[in-house]
């Protein structure tokens, strides 16, 4: 059994994982569940503190909730109210989002706003 620690370092986040990957069957109520549970939450508290999360880039949200709902390139057409050639441009990062689109992206696809208000990566 590992033993328990803070999480000061990379080294030690790293083993922390390696030894979460190890226990992630754990049968419930086991004391190797509650290893991974505790690690978890030592996991969870460096990472809050070192790992910046940054948001998903626009267009891989849209792109994904399309995904999720099973929509074509058509469907997107139709909610943004672009032509073919518009949709291309902005899916492909050359031309940004309109106001009006992401008002209708927020509304009908339930993407945030504060995603899709960033600059394209």
């Amino acid at each position: 059994m590992m033993r328990v620690q803070p999480i000061r370092t990379k080294a030690d986040h790293q083993a922390a994982m390696a030894q979460i990957e190890k226990l992630w069957d754990a049968a419930p109520g086991s004391e190797d569940a509650d290893m991974l549970e505790v690690l978890a939450v030592l996991v969870e508290a460096y990472e809050n503190e070192h790992v910046e999360i940054l948001p998903p880039d626009p267009i891989d949200a849209i792109l994904f909730s399309m995904e999720q709902r099973g929509m074509a390139r058509a469907d997107l057409q139709e909610v943004l109210g672009v032509s073919r050639g518009r949709l291309s441009e902005v899916l492909s990062g050359k031309r940004g989002l309109s106001k009006a689109m992401i008002h209708r992206l927020v509304d009908q696809l339930d993407i945030p706003a504060e995603i899709l208000i960033q600059p394209a990566r």
